[in-house]
């Protein structure tokens, strides 16, 4: 049977990490690829024992439907962990638990979104929300980023454009794929910007806790006092993903239509998962827990930029991220990135291009995403070795 597809599914693309992914059954494969966090960043023991506790005490709790809004302890530790630097969550804004932060933007997209409607984006940027964002018909308006953040000249060129965009889905902290860190001056600019146009901000933070170096700036969301920030956390790159838990904050009329287009998705967020976090959240030393993540991505980081300084020195260039998992690198010009990555996984590397992270996937950029977090000590040397083994041979074939 031919099945008639919607006209939504024609902005639909499926995800070359994910493609590339499915190759990880090879024993031999090394991934710059992915985005998963450290294996040995996971706090087993402590959910394994939290897990055990709550089953015991309260069995029918922890495996009864729940409400779609979220477990309401854990909505109250989001509050208190987004806070616990700056005011971020404010007392007039509302929170609903998801499934992941993926949700929070494909809520946002279904819930502003007409199809034909423009949605402003950092480029590059994850294309998991550019996927999002095109499922429900929208079309994307690329804005340049810069080590510091986005244009703010080529972002308020889009923001005053007709049709105005209706939202601006950005990632300040250690941007995937780029790494990049928005400015404290830039943060500031934006919401002004978003406040002057009218054109709400959806604020992805889920690296904001992994920084390696320097100081933190605080959210977008910090300085909203006209509800124009649409602020996402999650705790996949904090706990583990495999909970697919992340949190929304936002003004209480959008989170109220989030809670019904999610009663239609899939009514409630895990409940097993939520009562374990809200117990990590309120019964063991986050702040600990989080100092022992950044040791870790610090150690991987700098151990992948030391070989690409040494293995590839005056060839590849990359701005140092201050967190987060990914280095942007990029490739002398002369050698083609899909032809670089075509080589580097036949020698059983993986690494995505560039391009995969741009509104037009098919303009060869570049670029090359690489992954510090996932592999080992060892898979990094043996990554970067074949990089430099590759960009040897196109460069000066024989």
């Amino acid at each position: 049977m031919e099945y008639r597809y919607s006209n939504k599914t024609l902005g639909m693309r499926p995800s070359i990490i994910r493609e590339l992914l499915k190759q990880m059954s090879d024993p031999q494969l090394i991934s710059f690829a992915g985005g998963n966090p450290a294996a040995d960043s996971f706090p087993i023991r402590d959910i394994r024992a939290f897990s055990d506790q709550l089953l015991a005490s309260d069995p029918v709790g922890m495996l009864q439907y729940s409400v779609t809004e979220g477990y309401g302890p854990l909505r109250t530790a989001c509050r208190a962990f987004a806070n616990r630097q700056w005011p971020v969550v404010k007392d007039s804004d509302e929170v609903i638990i998801t499934s992941g932060s993926q949700q929070v933007i494909e809520f946002t997209a279904k819930l502003l979104c007409n199809e034909g409607d423009v949605v402003a984006v950092e480029e590059p940027a994850f294309l998991g929300a550019y996927n999002s964002m095109r499922g429900f018909g929208a079309v994307l308006r690329g804005v340049p980023l810069q080590p510091d953040g986005v244009d703010l000249a080529a972002l308020e060129v889009v923001f005053a454009a007709e049709p105005k965009p209706k939202f601006f889905y950005c990632i300040p902290n250690f941007q995937n794929p780029t790494g990049y860190t928005t400015s404290l001056a830039k943060r500031k600019a934006i919401y002004r910007l978003a406040v002057k146009y009218g054109v709400p901000v959806l604020e992805d933070d889920p690296y904001g806790a992994l920084r390696i170096s320097g100081e933190d700036v605080p959210p977008i969301k910090h300085f909203d006092e006209e509800g124009a920030v649409i602020y996402a956390g999650s705790f996949s790159k904090i706990l583990c993903p495999g909970m697919r838990l992340a949190f929304c904050a936002g003004q209480p009329d959008l989170i109220t239509k989030m809670v019904t287009a999610k009663q239609g998705s899939d009514v409630h967020t895990n409940v097993w998962a939520q009562r374990v976090c809200e117990r990590m959240l309120t019964q063991t030393d986050m702040s600990a827990h989080i100092a022992r993540l950044q040791a870790i991505y610090r150690e991987k980081a700098n151990h992948m930029m030391d070989r690409l300084d040494e293995e590839l020195a005056g060839a590849v260039t990359y701005v140092r991220p201050k967190g987060g998992m990914f280095i942007w690198a990029k490739l002398p010009d002369e050698v083609p990135a899909g032809e670089f990555v075509r080589r580097c996984l036949e020698k059983k590397l993986a690494v995505v291009p560039g391009s995969a992270f741009y509104t037009d996937s098919t303009v060869e950029q570049p670029f090359l995403r690489l992954n510090f977090s996932t592999p080992t000590t060892e898979q990094i040397d043996r990554g970067v070795a074949i990089m430099a083994e590759v960009l040897a041979e196109m460069t000066n074939p024989q």
